[in-house]
């Protein structure tokens, strides 16, 4: 089901779609692909919104920084100092993070209206992102799916294709709080990973995978997320070809379970301490599925280059259930 949210300054309209299947109803918009709501049943079968987002299309106009729900190009997360080679070409994008890039610049995928058409149980959402784009190299045809399957879960399908070489790193920025409000740090998390990327002090990764063991980045047994995370966790399945479970999110006071399963090597836990406006630090957890920060600038970390004739393909399932 399709409906008018809104309409931006230049005249073009702004579409919601609802998904619903299973005791999952998500809403999307076509304003940068993003999550508007997920709304799921608690232990004694009450629903509630467990992502942040806004009522009106100003809502996110007005707070484009947090990136609430959105889907996150043409490269998730930091390049530092704005530029990366490609053969032995040096590609300088805008420091909208400075000195950095951050979530493919001031408009990145996130600020941008997709095309959407149905499929079954869900939507899809395609654009075109032009060659020089934010300074990227290449022409790229992005298709992203949304999918509701059989046991709710919202399954996001990426793939991409181009005709010259570009990096490509593809996520949804979704702050997930399964209270349904409130401060999310008491939620209990659990990552499979056994490395994080250390960074330095403009959030770059130093190049070097650190052992968690006795660190605060250990999440291998589950815990209270706390605050103060704005870091890459090296999952220790790296890419897989099928989504596999590497996350998992509770909120012991409703019940409420979040299950994270993809095929990226890495995954971003922010905690969301810069949160302004209408929501407090805190309010929600972001999990972001991705390559690592900064790989165009590190040989050492798994490549995002894709080339022409190459299909990008990525998939990220967030599962939602009940737990006493």
């Amino acid at each position: 089901m399709s409906e008018l949210f809104g309409t931006l300054s230049d005249g073009t309209e702004v579409h919601r779609w609802t998904l619903e299947r299973a005791g999952t109803r998500v809403r999307v918009l076509s304003y940068g692909g993003i999550v508007q709501s997920v709304e799921v049943p608690d232990r004694e079968g009450r629903s509630a919104d467990v992502v942040l987002g806004f009522a009106d299309l100003d809502g996110y106009l007005e707070n484009p920084g947090p990136y609430f729900g959105a889907l996150v190009g043409r490269y998730a997360n930091r390049i530092a100092h704005a530029r990366f080679p490609l053969d032995d070409v040096t590609y300088a994008l805008e420091p909208n993070n400075a000195p950095n890039s951050l979530h493919g610049g001031s408009r990145g995928f996130d600020k941008r209206v997709w095309d959407v058409e149905g499929v079954e149980h869900g939507v899809r959402l395609t654009r075109v992102s032009r060659h020089g784009e934010e300074g990227f190299p290449g022409q790229l045809e992005v298709s992203v799916t949304y999918v509701l399957d059989a046991s709710g879960a919202l399954r996001i399908s990426y793939e991409a294709v181009t005709d010259a070489p570009t990096v490509v790193n593809l996520t949804n920025h979704s702050y997930f709080n399964l209270a349904g409000s409130g401060n999310a740090g008491g939620h209990e998390l659990r990552i499979a990973a056994s490395r994080y990327t250390p960074v330095d002090d403009d959030l770059i990764p130093t190049g070097v995978l650190e052992d968690v063991s006795g660190s605060r980045f250990d999440f291998r047994t589950a815990r209270k997320v706390g605050s103060g995370y704005d870091h890459n966790l090296v999952l220790d399945k790296g890419v897989t070809d099928a989504p596999a479970e590497i996350a998992e999110l509770h909120d012991p006071a409703s019940g409420r379970t979040l299950t994270v399963a993809t095929t990226e090597p890495g995954i971003q836990l922010y905690t969301a301490e810069h949160l302004t406006g209408p929501f407090a630090p805190g309010d929600g957890v972001a999990l972001e599925t991705q390559h690592f920060p900064d790989s165009p600038n590190r040989p050492g970390f798994p490549s995002t280059v894709l080339r022409p004739g190459e299909v990008y393909r990525s998939e990220t399932v967030y599962g939602f259930g009940v737990r006493d």
